[in-house]
């Protein structure tokens, strides 16, 4: 606890001063999270206490505790991106050598072998007379054993690193789990042969998908085939910073049609090329994290859900059934208003409000009759 002494000196008539008077202490409340409240704001009914002036104080708000809740502005949030890839993992061109260098490792482990062989006296008398070298016998020994080892391990190693690039492809090396870079180059060419290599098609590629469910403005259930269009742009977080980056573009597409209302070709203007921008949008998004780049995802055949699809072809086809005849309704309308006008302003009948019935039921029946004739042929 915590006390707060005031001391008044104040000089009497004879010049001595007075002995300083301590005022009763406010009780406080102490906590380690911030400064102190003063317990007369709990207590008020205590007449020793006489109010304190302090500062505002907040405090953090303990269960049981009475204290107020810390009051702090807003924290603007972040919009945090769909995907998460361990930042460092970026590709970075591998370390390769000439396939020279290699060839000439790989010759220098079999001639090795070779003056080995000849040392421990395993070469045929007519290949040592051929290279003019005299005979040894010095058998197989741990030391001819070792220079066979050295030898051959040489060989293998400097033979068995020649690889050969391809344009459109590229190599992911990996070293005991760990990323050592990615190779690009064409030809021939020399890498260690202990990483793992994973080869990757960094081409232009298209993916055309097996009917997705997806749904209309209305939420009418639809099945979409779509045409993705992509590449592998950074490989090392298409192929280590995803299990398999062809699904994880798939299961983004499909998201993504969940997300996207898409209308049937007869619909809307532009309807469908506009989801294509959207679903493309998405899509790029989404499989950007991974190392994919997506140029295009348009859909290319929508129909109506199996489970919905006789019941809406009835209702399309009653749709247009009504619009036609509501149309041929207004034709026959127009024809028959511009005939009887025409008849009446050139003076050729005078007709009665009767007479005018007659003439324009007349009329209705004859012209509705010769439309729906032609429309049945």
């Amino acid at each position: 606890m915590s006390t707060t002494t005031s001391t008044s000196s104040e000089s009497e008539p004879g010049g001595g001063p007075e002995e300083p008077q301590v005022r009763p202490a406010a009780r406080v409340i102490q906590n380690e999270a911030t400064t102190e409240i003063p317990v007369h704001l709990l207590f008020r009914d205590d007449p020793d206490c006489s109010p304190v002036p302090l500062r505002p104080a907040v405090v953090n708000r303990r269960q049981g505790t009475g204290e107020q809740p810390r009051t702090r502005p807003p924290v603007p949030v972040k919009a945090r991106s769909v995907a998460q890839v361990d930042p460092e993992l970026v590709e970075r061109p591998a370390r390769v050598l000439p396939a020279s260098a290699g060839v000439l490792a790989g010759l220098c482990g079999a001639a090795g072998c070779v003056a080995v062989s000849w040392w421990a006296g395993l070469l045929p008398p007519v290949a040592t007379g051929a290279l003019g070298l005299p005979v040894s016998g010095a058998g197989l020994g741990p030391a001819q054993w070792a220079a066979y080892a050295g030898a051959g391990a040489l060989g293998l190693f400097g033979f068995g690193g020649l690889a050969r690039g391809r344009t459109g492809r590229a190599w992911v090396l990996g070293l005991f789990g760990r990323y050592r870079g990615t190779v690009r180059r064409t030809g021939l060419m020399w890498v260690n042969p202990l990483q793992l290599r994973r080869r990757v098609d960094v081409r232009l590629r298209h993916w055309r998908s097996e009917p997705m469910p997806a749904g209309d403005a209305s939420g009418v259930a639809l099945r979409v085939v779509v045409l993705v269009v992509w590449r592998v742009r950074d490989t090392a977080r298409a192929v280590l910073g995803v299990e398999d980056h062809e699904s994880y573009l798939r299961e983004c597409v499909e998201a993504a049609l969940a997300r996207v209302p898409v209308e049937l070709p007869g619909g809307a203007r532009g309807s469908v090329s506009a989801a294509g921008e959207t679903l493309t949008r998405l899509v790029s998004a989404d499989a950007a994290a991974v190392g994919l780049e997506v140029f295009s995802v348009q859909p290319v055949r929508i129909e109506y859900a199996p489970e919905v699809a006789a019941a809406m072809h009835r209702r399309r086809i009653a749709a247009l059934d009504a619009q036609q005849r509501s149309s041929m309704l207004s034709s026959v309308v127009d024809s028959v208003e511009d005939t009887v006008t025409r008849l009446t302003m050139r003076g050729l009948v005078e007709l009665d409000d009767y007479e005018r019935k007659v003439l324009v039921r007349d009329l209705t029946v004859a012209f509705c009759s010769g439309r729906t004739g032609d429309t049945a042929h």
